[in-house]
């Protein structure tokens, strides 16, 4: 449930220097999230540093809050999130990552969107790098789940828009999960605030880093779930994003992929 101490014991005490470094290492800006989860206490001596990356993304990417989507736990929420798709689709013709935080929703998006004009890939048929091979050829839309939001590397136009389904809060029926909540209960501390959103804004980041990966790279990352922007907790998320214009429908999506300004 805690790998701090073991860490603390059989790594930070037994060596002079420890280097953690990755692009999604700060939640919202800061490690306070990353220092509780390896167990980084404050007796240690750690030094902390954020470096700007080498891609411009207020030019290269914006991302899209899609306007009027239901409640992601309703009924209603997968037809919405097809049409959205379509629509997204539509302006940067395929060439898309559906990724999904469930098989169920991944499954389901897949069959309302069967009839799309792109070549339609499904984590599952095949290994993920003929998946990538398959996508890389001609304009595709991809629907994946966890093993796609990190670790692929498709640069350049073949990947010109990634949708997110949800927020990628951890299940809470997760038993590691439904454990750390626990004991931060126990605690008196809320462990929605310090563990399930910091965690899942780092997972966001990650998907949204599926789709800069050069720096002549430009495109899309629209989220579906209305919560990003109509509930507090939100801003935590729009904050460990990278910094780029937010578009907030279709048309301000296809005005900025067209290079059009928007309208007065």
């Amino acid at each position: 449930m805690h790998v701090g101490n073991e860490l603390a014991e059989r790594l930070y005490r037994a060596t002079d220097t420890v280097v953690f470094t990755s692009a999604t290492l700060a939640a919202q800006g800061r490690f306070d999230y990353f220092r509780r989860q390896v167990g980084l206490l404050p007796e240690f001596d750690v030094e902390e540093r954020t470096f700007p990356g080498p891609f411009d993304y207020k030019s290269q990417a914006a991302l899209v809050a899609v306007p009027g989507m239901p409640d992601p736990n309703g009924p209603g929420f997968l037809p919405a999130a097809a049409e959205a798709v379509r629509g997204l689709a539509a302006i940067t013709g395929g060439r898309a990552f559906v990724l999904c935080t469930s098989v169920r929703n991944m499954l389901a998006l897949r069959e309302a969107l069967r009839d799309l004009p792109f070549r339609l890939l499904l984590q599952g048929e095949r290994p993920k790098h003929r998946l990538l091979e398959a996508f890389r050829e001609e304009p595709s839309v991809l629907f994946a789940t966890q093993s796609f939001w990190e670790g692929v590397d498709v640069p350049g136009e073949a990947l010109s828009l990634v949708v997110i389904d949800r927020l990628p809060f951890a299940p809470p029926g997760d038993p590691v999960v439904a454990a750390r909540l626990k004991a931060l209960a126990e605690e008196g501390r809320d462990g929605f605030s310090e563990l399930s959103v910091p965690a899942a804004a780092l997972q966001l980041r990650q998907g949204f880093g599926r789709l800069i990966r050069s720096r002549a790279d430009r495109g899309l990352v629209a989220v579906l779930d209305p919560r990003l922007t109509t509930r507090g907790y939100g801003r935590a998320f729009l904050q460990s994003l990278p910094p780029c214009p937010l578009l907030r429908s279709e048309d301000e999506a296809r005005r900025w992929w067209e290079g059009r300004p928007p309208p007065p």
